[in-house]
């Protein structure tokens, strides 16, 4: 009935109609867009309506799907065509060990991931969501965001497989503990527990024996993904791979010294809640 309603209303409209002034819905397209849409034959402006109407009424998941169906492919030849920056995360990504191939199939499962990690965080921004979604189709430094995305994902995968003991070896290293054990351990160990891959027993006895401190998480790829993206928003996944891209000592690692065997830890105490 409400569609049948729509399209009553749009075959009154006049081909007139849809101009609009410079400042309007129009004017805020590219210039190639705006004349594109504004060439079009009514019937085909019909189609065009009818795909605004269908988008604003779906919900950010499908949105999402959508998106996924209709530009990844695209997404990905030029997300491909950026070799100075995809070598540069090709280059991390090997300096931290991590084994991610960032091939054609990769890149796809991360653009994806992307639109529905910020649907996931727009149910706080619902109205910003498709927005943000257009910026990465139309923008080449928002595209360019997608690799600090994957690289702050990767790491921060790493560190969800990490033991508390190896955490406490890794934020050791850095120039700003307080700031990096708040802004990712704790949120990572608060989700380890609450998840209960770690749980911490006699946490506050000295003398006990902290197997728990030691326990390397055991957690399948699917379940990991989804931890990180609960855990972290898409701004602080791409900030992280963003301050590493730019600076590279912003992450001080040492694989060697932080992924050394665990050994019986009966005096070494992790950092206070």
């Amino acid at each position: 009935m409400v569609k049948a309603f729509f399209w009553d209303e749009m075959e009154n409209l006049e081909d007139e109609s849809w101009h609009s002034p410079s400042e309007g819905i129009l004017g805020k397209l590219p210039l190639q867009a705006k004349i594109w849409a504004e060439s079009l034959p009514w019937h085909q402006r019909r189609y065009v309506l009818s795909l605004c109407y269908l988008m604003c009424a779906a919900s950010p998941e499908m949105q999402a799907e959508f998106l996924d169906d209709y530009t990844a492919d695209g997404l990905v030849s030029r997300q491909l065509d950026d070799k100075d920056t995809e070598q540069r995360v090709r280059d991390y990504l090997a300096m931290f060990r991590i084994q991610t191939d960032l091939s054609a199939a990769v890149l796809r499962q991360y653009i994806r991931q992307f639109y529905i990690h910020s649907a996931q965080d727009a149910r706080r921004q619902p109205d910003l969501y498709l927005e943000s979604a257009l910026r990465l189709v139309f923008s080449t430094e928002e595209r360019n965001n997608v690799f600090n995305y994957i690289l702050g994902f990767e790491l921060l995968k790493m560190m969800f497989r990490m033991s508390w003991r190896q955490h406490e070896r890794l934020y050791r290293l850095q120039r700003n503990q307080d700031e990096f054990i708040s802004l990712y351990i704790k949120p990572i160990q608060h989700t380890h527990r609450v998840n209960s891959i770690i749980v911490p027993k006699d946490a506050g006895v000295f003398f006990a024996k902290r197997d728990y401190f030691v326990q390397k998480p055991e957690i399948s790829e699917k379940k990991l993904v989804e931890l990180v993206m609960v855990t972290f928003t898409t701004d602080i996944v791409s900030h992280f791979g963003f301050s590493i891209i730019r600076h590279p000592n912003s992450l001080i690692f040492d694989y060697d010294y932080i992924m050394n065997p665990e050994q019986e830890l009966i005096f070494d105490a992790p950092f206070s809640e």
